[in-house]
């Protein structure tokens, strides 16, 4: 299985982010495959997965609430082969 980043761009819609966060961050937990997810300070977020390809993963990723009410403007989904640094060894690689 290989890792990929994925990358949210929000919408503006904070209250409506912040009515469904609990629903989101309860979809992201019950994921087995991710590894590390977080917002960032651009209005968006950063999640790393384990997965087998990049269409699986999105298909698992059109379930996320804030994707399935428009939440997410702008979703990327890379594979990201890490080479250096201290998570390589914890991430078993």
């Amino acid at each position: 299985m290989a890792i990929y980043a994925v990358t949210y761009g929000y919408t503006p819609d904070e209250e409506a982010r912040d009515q469904l966060r609990p629903e989101h961050r309860a979809f992201l937990a019950g994921l087995g495959e991710l590894l590390l997810s977080g917002p960032t300070d651009d209005d968006g977020a950063l999640l790393l997965f384990e997965a087998k390809s990049a269409a699986e993963l999105e298909e698992v990723l059109d379930e996320d609430p804030f994707w399935a009410e428009g939440l997410v403007a702008e979703r990327t989904v890379v594979e990201w082969s890490p080479v250096l640094g201290p998570w390589r060894e914890t991430l078993g690689l």
